[in-house]
């Protein structure tokens, strides 16, 4: 156990007087034990407090924490991928969707068991696309519970130019919007930084053609986001029949180019009217060859994973992923 580690369990003595949460304390779980937690130290406010009070609970269940603190961007990639066989029973993701990105990312390299150890979340990102996807509550009770009691599920990944996603990649005007997102304006501005970015890049986006090779069948469109989830920047739908566990990917084609139609898309996005959209299509596929402007970002779970030309393929069954609970 790390010198963290051994702060929260301090942290945890002092809990009934401190009153931080005074929910009852979980029954032990004798079949998790260990849990190592990657986790960003500089969250504060609210995120902070969620954070200890997971982990105040996981301790009172007697559950040894292994903390593991990010210090600059892939420390979460690293952590994965130097996790030894055994080393924990779950690894809990305590960030946003990006830091899962890069975990699972650090798990693919593994392998002296990574590839076999259960990813849990622990939501404290701007959207947690990834939990809103499998229904984990925001509860912090429910949360510590799905981290030691939920089953664990094989889940589909994608993989773009080697870099593997669990909710979408995407080209085009989007993949441009979050290119310009840095990690202070998103930590300034949470979901609006997307929301002004998108309105800059709509000024300045020239909205150049991509070609795209779904399962050797091409297409010429405006933008495309391959899914492998229904939600896209949080509670918006935008590949209804995605699913995780599906073993294939649903590829988003946007065929009309400009201003006026990005616009339209966007609207329709958040109004859950883009699948109605006639210039809007959907695509089953497997295997994806996508096309246009030489280096220009692909983005993977709201950050750049890669440039263009990119092949994109699907994982079957290449994470573990814990869900909740099915205790109330």
């Amino acid at each position: 156990m790390s010198i963290l580690g051994a702060t929260v369990i301090d942290r945890a003595s002092k809990l009934g007087s401190e009153g931080r949460d005074s929910g009852q304390a979980l029954p032990h779980t004798a079949a998790i034990r260990r849990v190592q937690v990657i986790f960003n130290p500089t969250a504060g406010g609210a995120k902070r407090q969620k954070y200890h009070a997971v982990l105040d609970r996981l301790l009172q269940a007697g559950v040894e924490v292994d903390e593991r603190p990010t210090g600059r961007r892939g420390d979460a990639e690293a952590f994965a991928a130097e996790l030894e066989r055994g080393a924990c029973d779950r690894l809990v993701v305590a960030g946003g969707d990006g830091t899962i990105n890069e975990a699972i990312n650090g798990l693919g390299q593994n392998r002296a068991g990574g590839a076999t150890t259960p990813l849990a979340l622990l939501p404290l990102g701007t959207a947690n696309v990834l939990a809103l996807e499998i229904g984990l509550s925001t509860s912090s009770a429910k949360v510590a519970r799905a981290i030691l009691e939920g089953p664990v599920h094989p889940v589909t990944l994608g993989e773009a130019n080697g870099r593997r996603f669990t909710l979408m990649a995407g080209v085009g005007f989007d993949a441009h919007v979050v290119a310009q997102v840095s990690k202070g304006m998103k930590r300034r501005l949470g979901k609006g930084a997307y929301i002004y970015q998108t309105m800059r890049q709509i000024g300045r986006f020239d909205f150049p053609s991509y070609n795209v090779r779904i399962d050797g069948v091409e297409e010429t469109v405006a933008s495309a986001v391959v899914a492998n989830a229904r939600y896209y920047g949080g509670r918006f739908v935008m590949a209804p029949e995605a699913q995780l566990q599906s073993g294939t990917l649903e590829v988003c084609l946007f065929d009309t180019p400009g201003r006026a139609a990005a616009l339209k898309y966007a609207a329709a996005l958040a109004l859950g009217l883009l699948p109605r959209l006639s210039d809007f299509r959907i695509v089953t596929g497997r295997q994806i060859r996508i096309q246009g402007p030489v280096e220009d970002p692909v983005q993977g779970d709201g950050d750049i994973v890669a440039a263009l030309p990119a092949e994109v393929r699907v994982l079957p069954d290449a994470l573990n992923l814990v869900f909740p609970s099915s205790r109330r």
